[in-house]
């Protein structure tokens, strides 16, 4: 009989030297923050202080709005750029060139103090006031958020609506269907598997980027709410750790709602759809289960 052959397995040195590394400097910033002169014990005291929850209530608030209005005007933008009609084309490349090209921070401070140069908004028969009035700091975010946000939504949607094959749309027109109801019966419920994960990131970049509100169009949400207390309490680093803490809650829940929605747009596309958190909890637990030793002795 042939000997038997004895595998040998490959030792990965690289990696355990790696993981030490790691662990040694995960360990070091551990025993930095624990060290450092911080009260840790403030942040669990205003945690739910009404001024913090007002402020977490607003960020997400105009995080949810800026969002629908960046949506919105992206989707428009978007048929627009891709119209043969060379003046909608062109409007629309040149809003998302220069709404892309400046920072946000800089839209938010242009919108806030647009009463320097406008004294008066006047639509007409429709609305008139003086800007200064219009433009509230709820106002400012809104439209330097929302504005911002439409530039980089138009080219999701736009990449969304790409992806879908063009002879989608050549049948629906045979059938008789007409521009506005291809696009909305055929082309863009196939692209919202490509549009929904890009749009949930951006929904969450939204939720972080609320904070420049705070400073540039003074707008009272969660970083100005716990900014606020800092001052007034002389615990201003564990006052920005609260805020922190609560962009994570935040993010997390909202990722998790993101998860789900890709799910959902997923089962066109893919054969067997990811499992979800609970699903993989009870694999796991079964995969141990059925791997664990009975008793006894065997002979």
């Amino acid at each position: 009989m042939p000997e038997a052959i004895k595998a040998i397995p490959v030792r990965h040195y690289g990696r355990w030297i790696s993981a030490v590394l790691v662990l040694g400097l995960l360990g070091l910033l551990v025993n930095a923050f624990a060290t450092a002169k911080v009260h840790y014990s403030a942040i669990p005291d205003y945690i739910f202080d009404s001024t913090v929850i007002t402020g977490l209530g607003k960020t997400v608030l105009i995080s949810l709005l800026a969002m629908l209005l960046g949506l919105v005007l992206g989707i428009v933008l978007a048929v627009m750029r891709l119209s043969k009609n060379p003046v909608t084309s062109s409007v629309s490349w040149l809003y998302i060139w220069f709404f892309r090209g400046t920072p946000v921070y800089v839209q938010l401070l242009l919108w806030f103090n647009l009463a320097l140069i406008f004294p008066y908004i006047n639509l007409g028969p429709i609305y008139r006031d003086e800007m200064s009035d219009f433009m509230t700091p709820f106002m400012a975010a809104l439209l330097g958020l929302g504005l911002n946000e439409a530039a980089y939504m138009s080219e999701i949607v736009r990449a969304g609506i790409q992806s879908v094959d063009e002879g989608q749309t050549e049948a629906a027109h045979a059938l008789g269907m007409s521009q506005g109801r291809t696009l909305r019966r055929i082309v863009l419920p196939q692209a919202m598997r490509v549009i929904v994960p890009p749009t949930g990131n951006e929904f969450i970049n939204m939720l972080k980027t609320s904070s420049l509100a705070a400073s540039a169009a003074q707008y009272l949400e969660l970083l100005r709410s716990t900014s606020d207390i800092g001052q007034t309490t002389g615990a201003t680093v564990e006052m920005l750790f609260l805020a922190a803490t609560w962009y994570l809650i935040l993010t997390s829940v909202f990722s998790v709602g993101q998860f789900y929605l890709e799910r959902h747009y997923a089962r066109g596309s893919l054969r067997t759809l990811p499992l979800t958190p609970w699903q993989k909890v009870k694999k796991n637990l079964a995969s141990f289960s059925s791997n664990r030793p009975s008793g006894g002795v065997t002979v």
